[in-house]
Formats: C-alpha cells, sequence, structure tokens
C-alpha cells in the first residue's frame, strides 16, 4: 500500500497562493512514487489578490480553500478537517500565498505569525515523527515553527543572479535554525527533525531543474514515511 500523503495548498497562482508548477510538481511525483494524496487549504480569505497578467493588486477578495480547489480540481478539504493520524507525511508546496496566507512573512519577515491551522498541522506532523516536505519560501515555516531545525531556500548569497531572495537565508538563521545551501536540484534532509525542503523557485532556473528538485524532496519525504 502506498503512503498516504497529505498536501497543502496556500491558494492558485504564485503572486497570491501557491505556485502552481510546484504544487502539480509535487503531486506528479507522489503519484510516480505510489502514494495516496489528500489536498487541503485553510478556508480563509486571502491577504491579497494579484492581477497576475499586470503584476499588480485587483481589487477583489478570495478565499483560499475556494482558490486551492482550482488546483485540486475540486477534490480539496478544509485543512481545520486534517487529521495528522491519518497520514504518513505532509507536504507543503510554495508561492507567495504562503508568505501571505499560511504566515504573514510577506509582511512581517521573521517575526511573522503562523496560521493557527497550518501551526497544529505542523507541530502533529513532528510530534509524532512524520516527515513534512517543503519548497520554494515554505520551509519558512517550519524555521518559524521549529527553532533548531535545518532548511534550505537554496543559497545565501545571490550566486550569478540566480538566487535574488538569498537574504531568507539570513532570516532563518536569526530565527536560530541552520540554513544549508543547496542547488536547485537537490534537497536538504534534515534527519532529526524529519524536515525535507528544496528551494524550486526561490531559484531561477530551467523549469525542469525545479521539477527535478521537488522530485528529490518527495523521494525523501516518501523514504522518510
Amino acid at each position: 500500500m502506498g503512503k498516504r500523503v497529505a498536501v497543502v495548498l496556500a491558494g492558485c497562482g504564485v503572486f497570491d497562493g501557491s505556485e502552481i508548477h510546484e504544487a502539480s510538481a509535487a503531486l506528479v511525483h507522489l503519484s510516480r512514487g505510489g502514494a495516496e494524496v489528500k489536498i487541503f487549504a485553510p478556508n480563509i480569505e486571502q491577504r491579497d489578490v494579484v492581477d497576475h497578467l499586470k503584476g499588480s493588486p485587483a481589487q477583489e477578495k478570495r478565499n483560499v480553500l475556494v482558490e486551492s480547489a482550482r488546483l485540486a480540481r475540486g477534490n480539496i478539504q478544509d485543512l481545520a478537517e486534517l487529521k495528522a493520524n491519518e497520514f504518513d507525511a505532509v507536504i507543503f508546496p510554495g508561492g507567495f500565498g504562503v508568505a501571505k496566507n499560511l504566515c504573514s512573512w510577506a509582511v512581517d519577515g521573521k517575526d511573522c505569525t503562523v496560521n493557527e491551522h497550518v501551526n497544529s498541522t505542523l507541530q502533529a506532523f513532528h510530534s509524532a515523527k512524520k516527515p513534512i516536505g517543503l519548497c520554494c519560501i515554505s520551509p519558512v515555516l517550519a524555521a518559524k515553527v521549529f527553532p533548531g531545525c535545518e532548511v534550505t531556500v537554496g543559497q545565501d548569497k545571490n550566486v550569478d543572479g540566480r538566487f535574488p531572495d538569498a537574504e531568507t537565508a539570513s532570516a532563518i538563521a536569526e530565527l536560530g535554525c541552520k540554513h544549508v545551501c543547496k542547488n536547485v536540484n537537490e534537497s536538504h534532509v534534515d534527519k532529526a527533525n524529519k524536515i525535507v525542503t528544496t528551494c524550486a523557485f526561490m531559484c531561477k532556473a530551467p523549469l525542469h531543474e525545479i521539477f527535478d528538485g521537488i522530485g528529490t524532496m518527495v523521494q525523501e519525504v516518501l523514504k522518510l514515511a
């Protein structure tokens, strides 16, 4: 029987929700790994809505669960209903929605607050010693919730202009966590905490390299599950 994996989304769209390519890559690799997947998102209003064509704010309101249902093809549940004892692992794709809707990192940085259901989900899987996979900006969730853990968001310097958000690594270190530099096609495994991270679109890289990096994260999560 395949591993049971919960995937937590933050909306639909890179600038105000889950990054679509990252979510899709995680789901493809989970499917290839024979996992049984259920998708969740918090039933809350988005912090903002971005016109992805213009790259500017839109004067409307959207719901994170409703928008995430687009990615889940309608097969999705409220994050409040997620029970860690029914799953072997949990994975959080990235996208600015993680930093806006799942926590307030986009506004408050390392002083952010984490959504109560996101926090309780992370705590439940960690307490049960079940693996947690995170990519792109979502490793900051682990850094905030689990001081002392090890994560990667890529590099801590803007190498060749490919890591424009490298300062995130410094903020993670300020939270008392260890940032481990990795390339886009790699992931880092914090064996003590069973946290697996990869940088994905925190690196300006070809899509297939991001896809491959997320694949390594999924594979390591399934090994730990």
